[in-house]
Parts: structure tokens; C-alpha cells; sequence
């Protein structure tokens, strides 16, 4: 399908996440200018036309042909003139090994951060059924310590991923350009890896429901006191802690391949809501500080975990409205 001048300005402007206002800005044109030249009303003279070929990173053929319809690979960052930073072969198959470690890495963080509270919900349960001569003081204190152990542990692998991962970080918010056969290669992969992704999300979403379903008949049987709830609750912790590591390691896996292709959360539009950008850290931030601080004021880790899954609800119910405005705004 032939594309006309007038569609490539709309095209080209909404990938670089520009309203009309700002191309005219860019181009020393009014608002109005812009919006006649996608409405095919009238034509840009040659000097924006060389200035929109450098703007866009493409050739004045391609804007001015209507039989061109290959866009080619951009040559310059169309906000600073620099060329953009462009993902060989060997990078991609480095960084695709790479995420799949650090992916291996931050899924145990999270079981072992998920586990953390099981010893001291066992030995509180053990108490209560008078199992072993447990006492509050024993049950409380090594508990606690062992919970300190499991997040120390936990941290081990969160800090040197994190390092690891954090040279790989521009994928995330720079717009860049990849070399031959790289999408193709990345597409390859993350074809071959959709159903393992799948088998994990759904393995862990019934690991999850297992657990609950075990608490909720523990609460119905149970005629001695809460210690049979108790254990199941650790017991259901423990599901969740597996499901949490397949369906964080599946996750990782496959959000690498979107960074690579820039799909997703990931595509040229997302990178530049900068709006959204700045909301996600603080968010997060403060979901986590929320976590630990009623965690440990009432050390009901068995309960407290409940933030994260409506947490991220939240969050994408946010990030939809964020980048509805975002849209809208680019598409004036």
C-alpha cells in the first residue's frame, strides 16, 4: 500500500511520541501548518522537508515518494542529532543470556523474600497444637530470626542482579535501531519460548489457588484452635512462593525480548512518556515501604502479601490512564 507525504508526517511524528505542536515547534511552523500537511490540505516547502528528512532520521526520497514505502533504518536521534545506538547481533544474543541469569536471580529473591515469613508461622502453629514444648518466646524469637536470614539471603541475589542488570538499563528508555537479522533472531526466540510462558503462568496461577483453597478447608476442619489454619497459611505461602518464581522467571524472560523489539512496554511511545516514567519508581518505592512497615508492625506475613497483587492491579489500571493521555496528547 502506497503511503503519501501526508500519512509519512503523521506516521513518522506519532512514532516519535510528538504531538502537532511540537513537530511545528521543532520546524518553526505554526500548529496549523502541521495539521495541513497531514490533512493532504497543502505541501511543505523544500527546506522543511529537509529539515523533517533530519528530524525523522529518514531521506528526503522516502518523504517525497509515494512509491517508497520501506521506511529505512533511522541514522540519528531525531531530538539530538546524534546517531542512535544501534544492537548488533552478538549484543542481542549477550544481553538475551544475560536476562535469562538475571531473570533466574530475582526469581529467587522473591521466593526466598515470599518464604520468609513460613519458619515463624510453623513454629507459632507448633505452639498452639503444643507440638515439641514450643514456647511464645522460642516460637517469636527464632521466627523472626530466621525470617531476618531468609531476607538477608534474599538480598544476596537482588543486589548483584540488580548491578548486573543495571549496564542493560537504556533498553528500557532509549529509542534505538537494531542491525540486520536481530528482530528476526529475537522474534525466533521469543516464538520457541511463548509456551513455556504460558505453562508458567498457568502452572503458578493454580499453585496459588491450591494454596488458597487448602487455608480456606483448614479454616472449615480445623477443631483445635487456629494451629492447623496457621500451618496451611504457611503452607499456602509456599505455593505462592513457587508460583511467584516460575511466573517472575517466565516474565523476565519474555519482557527481554520486548526491550529487544520494542513492543509492548517497551515501544517507542512508552519510552517517551516521561510522565509515567517518573511515576513508576515512586510508586513501587512506596508500595514496598508500605509492605514492610505494616509487615513488620504486625508481623501477619501470612496476610500482608495481599498488597502486591492488588498493588499491581493498581499499577496497571494507572499505567492505562497515563498512557491514554499520553496518546491522546501525540495525536493532536
Amino acid at each position: 500500500m502506497k503511503m503519501i507525504l501526508a500519512d509519512k508526517i503523521i506516521d513518522e511524528r506519532k512514532k516519535n511520541g510528538w504531538s502537532q505542536e511540537e513537530l511545528a515547534d521543532k520546524l518553526g511552523v505554526s500548529r496549523q501548518s502541521v495539521s495541513k500537511w497531514e490533512g493532504a490540505q497543502s505541501v511543505p516547502d523544500l527546506q522543511r522537508i529537509l529539515e523533517m528528512s533530519k528530524l525523522f532520521g529518514v531521506s528526503t526520497d522516502y518523504l517525497l515518494k509515494d512509491d517508497e514505502t520501506v521506511r529505512p533504518l533511522s541514522e540519528a536521534d531525531e531530538d539530538t542529532g546524534k546517531a542512535l545506538r544501534r544492537v548488533s547481533m552478538e549484543e542481542a544474543n549477550s544481553f538475551l543470556n544475560e536476562n535469562r541469569k538475571f531473570a533466574v536471580k530475582i526469581a529467587i529473591g522473591v521466593l526466598l523474600s515470599t518464604l520468609c515469613p513460613v519458619p515463624l508461622l510453623m513454629l507459632e502453629a507448633a505452639k498452639d497444637a503444643g507440638l515439641f514444648g514450643i514456647t511464645d518466646s522460642v516460637a517469636g524469637g527464632v521466627g523472626v530470626v530466621v525470617l531476618l536470614m531468609f531476607i538477608a539471603a534474599a538480598l544476596v541475589f537482588f543486589i548483584p542482579a540488580g548491578i548486573a542488570a543495571s549496564k542493560w538499563e537504556w533498553l528500557e528508555k532509549e529509542i534505538f535501531d537494531t542491525e540486520y537479522g536481530v528482530d528476526g533472531m529475537v522474534k525466533d526466540r521469543a516464538e520457541k519460548f511463548q509456551p513455556k510462558f504460558v505453562t508458567a503462568i498457568t502452572a503458578g496461577t493454580l499453585l496459588i489457588l491450591a494454596g488458597v483453597i487448602g487455608v480456606v478447608a483448614s479454616a472449615i476442619v480445623d477443631g483445635h484452635g487456629d494451629s492447623l489454619t496457621i500451618a496451611m497459611v504457611g503452607v499456602m505461602l509456599m505455593c505462592i512462593a513457587v508460583a511467584c518464581f516460575m511466573i517472575v522467571n517466565a516474565g523476565i524472560i519474555k519482557d527481554g525480548h520486548s526491550k529487544l523489539l520494542q513492543e509492548g512496554d517497551y515501544n517507542k511511545t512508552a519510552k517517551t512518556n516521561v510522565v509515567l516514567k517518573a511515576v513508576a519508581p515512586a510508586y513501587w518505592l512506596t508500595v514496598t515501604a508500605g509492605y514492610l512497615l505494616w509487615s513488620f508492625l504486625t508481623m501477619n506475613w501470612g496476610f500482608t502479601w495481599i498488597v502486591w497483587p492488588v498493588a499491581g492491579v493498581l499499577y496497571g489500571a494507572i499505567a492505562v490512564v497515563l498512557s491514554g493521555v499520553h496518546e491522546s496528547r501525540i495525536s493532536d
